[in-house]
């Protein structure tokens, strides 16, 4: 086993841009970089290594860390093969990762499948203390598509928020990374904010070159103020690609880096030192977090972390849908409705698209005015500074007096990915002006919401032209309402035009149209239920979201948000 040594001494202050605390209490890490088995047979001698090396560690070590998937390390020809590894020889660097521990008096970290949480397993970073006991754990809060589609680890707490996971060991408090969570550098911030001295990162990263793995270590460590403490895995000796086991200074200076080779790295510094720079030129010193944190604005950011949920592909596979939000309670297609409906858990809301006379995009659900304002004529023949100056919440009670029309931007402003947005697309017959259809669409991505959202209408000509304008963005054929109450090539109407779902109006539908639908591959909506009952009965016959004015009582009867 060839082990690279570097005892680093920072000493007092750096001068002008950067300083230091004081060097006074040195600890020495050491990380593992097994080879990655390619073959699959091979995964035996891997995990091997693993054994040697940590039968190699000795007392002048305070910390050991292990790379991800270390029970299993290398390629698996199935699902089932990797899960038999891992209980079988796997087990036993678990159980040497607390030996070592206890033995060496070192804290020891390692990456591993959790079986304590179901059928499922999770992709887990085990801590051990200095007395071999277990004392924490890190479930990797990003899962690449691969592991929780198709090898189906455990992925039920991704969806749910979560502050970042920070141990304090024998006085150094250790944040955590695994892997593709290096790539999600929103998080950094909010890890920064907890002040970590050191960050653990079991890591595999097997396609990222070595430039690209030191530019990673260096971002996060100087981001996140912490010393990165990186093990990886070696795709072979000469390989362009993975590897990259590091240790990396909060100053970002690079204390050791394995590259390709198959090894330990082992480096002595002061986990409790901080780096230090001027907030600006000129400034006090202080933490590069700090200075950073202070000049946050709003509205600069794509959503992320607590400020988004699961989008259309990600969401509940049953599901209500609020339609024009809780519009029981408050004026359909109001913020007051929608705002009730996400307040009390509502996967989705659906609103109403037109036009104004002057090109703005308004929720409204009639081409008419008078029944949910006190104006008349149609929404298109009028300006939106004319439509400003009706009450669209007196029809509704004196509460709401004085409401304004909604534009399609002031939706999105408030809820863009706080929600899925089923957005029906009005018509007069005919397709959008194409401005008016980009228009749609420009907004969307103003708003960073093309996750979150899928059209619906049952116009072939504007299925198509959305299609066109943003082939990524689900749709859903409606089948035309009591204008076209049978519709029976609903199916094959929405095939035509290339959708992901039908809307069926009830009651011009049965079991065998949801039947045809399913077996076309096409999820289901139901306009509309807000019957307890009825709703139950839509579930049993298998539909997948369920259309409501009721939001509440629908989603205490069924159970679905």
């Amino acid at each position: 086993m060839k082990e690279q040594s570097r005892k680093i001494v920072l000493a007092g202050a750096v001068a002008c841009l950067a300083s230091m605390t004081a060097f006074c209490a040195p600890m020495k890490f050491c990380v593992l970089q097994p080879p990655f088995a390619l073959d699959p047979a091979n995964v035996g001698a891997s995990i091997q290594w693993e054994l040697d090396a940590l039968a190699k560690c000795d007392e002048s070590l305070d910390v050991i860390v292990l790379p991800e998937g270390s029970d299993r390390q290398g390629k698996a020809a199935s699902r089932e093969q990797a899960i038999a590894t891992a209980k079988d020889i796997g087990a036993n660097v678990i159980a040497a990762c607390a030996e070592t521990a206890k033995r060496c008096n070192a804290v020891v970290f390692v990456n591993a499948y959790d079986f304590s949480h179901g059928e499922n397993p999770r992709n887990t970073t085990f801590a051990f203390d200095r007395s071999g006991a277990l004392v924490g754990k890190y479930d990797k809060r990003h899962l690449t598509m691969g592991e929780w589609k198709r090898w189906h680890y455990d992925s039920s707490y991704m969806w749910e928020w979560s502050a970042p996971e920070v141990m304090t060991i024998d006085g150094v408090k250790y944040a955590f990374l695994t892997c593709y969570d290096f790539y999600y550098y929103e998080a950094l911030a909010n890890i920064a904010r907890y002040k970590p001295d050191v960050i653990i990162g079991c890591s595999h990263q097997r396609s990222d070159s070595h430039l690209a793995l030191d530019f990673f270590g260096r971002f996060i460590a100087y981001n996140t103020g912490a010393y990165l403490v990186r093990s990886s895995v070696s795709m072979g000796k000469d390989s362009p690609v993975g590897g990259g086991s590091m240790i990396v200074a909060p100053s970002g200076e690079m204390l050791g880096d394995l590259k390709s080779r198959v090894g330990t790295l082992t480096v002595e510094f002061d986990p409790h030192e901080k780096f230090l720079k001027p907030k600006g030129y000129g400034g006090a010193i202080g933490l590069h977090s700090d200075y950073v944190d202070i000049g946050r604005r709003p509205w600069q950011y794509r959503p992320a972390g607590s400020a988004i949920v699961p989008g259309f592909e990600n969401a509940p596979a049953k599901r209500l849908c609020a339609h024009r939000g809780f519009s029981t309670i408050a004026p359909e297609n109001s913020l007051a409705a929608f705002g009730s409906a996400v307040a009390l858990g509502a996967s989705e809301i659906e609103f109403d698209l037109w036009w104004t006379k002057d090109g703005e995009i308004v929720s409204i659900h009639d081409s008419t005015l008078n029944r949910v304002s006190d104006g008349n004529g149609r929404v298109f023949d009028h300006t939106y500074e004319e439509l400003l100056k009706l009450d669209f919440g007196i029809k509704t009670g004196p509460h709401f007096k004085g409401m304004k029309i909604l534009k399609f931007e002031d939706i999105l402003r408030k809820l863009s990915s706080h929600v899925i947005m089923n957005i029906h697309i009005k018509d007069i017959g005919k397709a959008w002006d194409e401005a008016l259809a980009k228009k749609v669409v420009s907004l969307i991505d103003a708003y960073d919401a093309r996750r979150h959202v899928y059209f619906m209408t049952s116009n072939g000509e504007i299925q198509d032209q959305f299609a066109r304008l943003a082939p990524d963005i689900p749709r859903c054929m409606g089948n035309g309402g009591q204008d076209n109450k049978s519709h029976p090539d609903i199916v094959d109407h929405a095939l035509k035009h290339k959708c992901q779902m039908v809307q069926l109006f009830k009651p011009y539908f049965d079991q065998s149209l949801i039947d045809r639908a399913h077996a076309a591959g096409l999820r289901v909506n139901v306009f509309w239920s807000d019957d307890p009952e009825e709703a139950k009965k839509f579930l049993e016959m298998g539909v997948d979201t369920i259309l409501t004015n009721d939001y509440q009582p629908i989603a205490a009867a069924t159970g679905l948000k």
